[in-house]
């Protein structure tokens, strides 16, 4: 294979987005590694300066060989600052984050390490990142929402989402979505309403006046006080459901999971009501929601 072909292959490799556990693969990394031998002196320089990536971990292991590479899935206790924690372990080795840390949940989270290491013990020859949701979400309230500057800037993320909140913007036709509507976001706007003392408009047009600031206010200082993993639930659910108040339904237990999959798939349940269901479609999207919220929940529940 000529050098410039192989250099080719590399920047389209490195050019492809992964949303894997672990972080981008390294154009240099990916280069280097489809050199042939006698290109090696291609290698020296780059060797001899420092490495720019994350900490090497049994995550971005998967993700450069995608291949399983332990034998044997366990859950262990350990203690961490004198408190109980469970840790999953490959080979007796600890599951690293992405970042580097080792994924330790506390003693009240056993479910949500079960589960963990059910999604490790599951994996087979090749590794299916998608299927590691419990993993990604416990990462992401471990190697980020743990530092306070973070967690600030997650928070005023997520409150943007209730100007253009999927639930608020409702439209006068066609008839099923309409009672759709009515049956799967109302109630929930309502008791979000009662419980906080707030007022959420309802919105009929593309240019609506967004929500009221006073509303904006109090739903901040909610979300203020959520740890880690409250936070990496609401962050997993206003992006799967494009809905602040829906995954703020879901961390606070006002709704299951699968009431919350309807009130996101209000307009699809329309459409199969509609016209029928498309498959390897709608069905596919039914399930990957409830994957999606499913793994919120999980890293929610004290058991």
């Amino acid at each position: 294979m000529s050098r410039a072909l192989t250099f080719s292959l590399a920047r389209q490799l490195c050019s492809r987005r992964t949303t894997t556990v672990a972080s981008t693969l390294r154009c240099v990394g990916a280069e280097t590694r489809l050199l042939k031998p006698a290109h090696r002196w291609q290698s020296t320089a780059a060797a001899q300066q420092p490495v720019d990536g994350p900490p090497i971990s049994q995550a971005n292991r998967v993700e450069a060989t995608m291949k399983r590479f332990w034998k044997k899935v366990d859950l262990e206790e350990i203690s961490v600052d004198g408190e109980a924690h469970f840790v999953v372990k490959l080979d007796k080795r600890s599951l690293k984050t992405p970042g580097g840390n080792i994924l330790a949940l506390p003693a009240s989270k056993r479910l949500a390490a079960s589960l963990v290491a059910h999604e490790w013990e599951k994996q087979e020859k090749l590794i299916k990142p998608h299927a590691l949701p419990m993993t990604s979400i416990v990462s992401r309230a471990i190697d980020g929402l743990r530092d306070p500057e973070t967690h600030a800037q997650v928070r005023e993320a997520l409150l943007k989402y209730l100007d253009t909140d999927t639930i608020c913007f409702h439209e006068e036709h066609p008839p099923a979505l309409v009672r759709l509507q009515a049956k799967h976001w109302e109630p929930l706007i309502q008791r979000i309403e009662k419980d906080y003392g707030v007022k959420i408009n309802i919105i009929k047009s593309l240019f609506g006046a967004g929500q009221p600031p006073a509303t904006k206010r109090i739903l901040a200082a909610v979300i203020e006080d959520f740890d880690e993993w409250e936070l990496a639930a609401l962050e997993r659910s206003v992006y799967s459901t494009k809905s602040f108040l829906a995954g703020f339904a879901l961390v606070k237990g006002h709704l299951s999971v699968d009431d919350l999959a309807n009130v996101a798939q209000v307009e699809v349940l329309s459409q199969i009501e509609t016209w029928g269901e498309v498959e390897d479609s709608h069905d596919v999207d039914y399930r990957d929601i409830r994957r999606q919220l499913g793994s919120a929940a999980c890293l929610l529940a004290d058991a």
